[in-house]
């Protein structure tokens, strides 16, 4: 299919692309990596009369570690997550979730910022931002501000960005804890049919933080409060990660799909769960 007619805008700054959406409202759509939106727009699901390609905005891009801090700029790509070595040792999670991403094609050109922006409750990054209590900035007409990734979804893809807002960078705190991100799928590339993030820390044979956050079993992404606090204080032994796994399953509200009837799906997410819990648990 061909999209319909659409004017192209490629601004330098964040400042013009902001006011590029300032001056055609409804009428513009920002694009990052495009795997959302070009599709949609080729089977003329979405008409965007303006095209807003943030590429050439450097302020968008890079990496950096300070402090024990992680800031990602919302044009990062899934390719620069895995092979940034900074990033694999200061949160390891991240290389591990994004090599579980589509396929390499797609993770050259597909980026942090879009994965998490759209509000996709199939996209990966949601819940592990959720996992790692990431921060979201986004700079609108009236400036930046902060958002919690645990307080930006409100349901399939609705989130807390306004229209003239733009995201432009994630931040969380660096963590060498025992991490996992467990994935079911029907195949390669494929989205999740349940997934699992886990980071959580030990001292001495006992837990002493979880977070656990869960990816494609609800319209949003779920952070379980209920599952890490089940595992706190606990030998994450069988009892305690069936603790974790009850609460992490009432928090859930998946529905029947292509990948599968409800019960299934609720079998997939205790399997993912559990998995990464022992893994987590392994490496801390």
């Amino acid at each position: 299919m061909i999209p319909a007619a659409f004017d192209y805008h490629r601004p330098q700054g964040i400042e013009d692309a902001i006011a590029i959406l300032q001056k055609h409202g409804d009428d513009a759509r920002v694009i990052a990596g495009g795997h959302s939106l070009i599709p949609m727009m080729k089977l003329r699901m979405a008409e965007v009369p303006n095209l807003v390609d943030l590429q050439d905005i450097e302020s968008l891009k890079g990496i950096t570690i300070q402090n024990g801090r992680v800031n990602i700029g919302a044009m990062v790509t899934q390719h620069e997550l895995i092979t940034n070595e900074g990033l694999a040792a200061a949160a390891p999670i991240m290389r591990e979730a994004a090599l579980q991403i589509a396929d390499p094609q797609v993770r050259y050109m597909g980026t942090i910022g879009g994965n998490v922006a759209n509000g996709d409750p199939g996209n990966d990054m949601p819940g592990l931002m959720q996992c790692l209590d990431a921060t979201f900035t986004l700079f609108g007409p009236d400036g930046a501000r902060g958002v919690k990734a645990r307080d930006f979804y409100e349901g399939a893809y609705m989130t807390e960005r306004d229209d003239e807002e733009i995201m432009t960078a994630i931040h969380f705190d660096a963590s060498t804890a025992g991490y996992a991100y467990e994935k079911q799928k029907r195949k390669i590339g494929d989205y999740a049919t349940a997934a699992a993030a886990v980071m959580l820390t030990k001292d001495g044979q006992t837990c002493s933080s979880a977070a656990i956050a869960l990816t494609n079993l609800s319209d949003t992404p779920i952070w379980s409060q209920g599952a890490g606090a089940a595992l706190i204080g606990t030998d994450c032994g069988p009892a305690a990660i069936k603790a974790a796994v009850a609460a992490g399953l009432d928090d859930i509200d998946p529905s029947e799909d292509n990948r599968g009837p409800i019960a299934f799906k609720y079998h997939a997410a205790r399997m993912m769960i559990s998995r990464a819990i022992a893994s987590a648990w392994a490496r801390a």
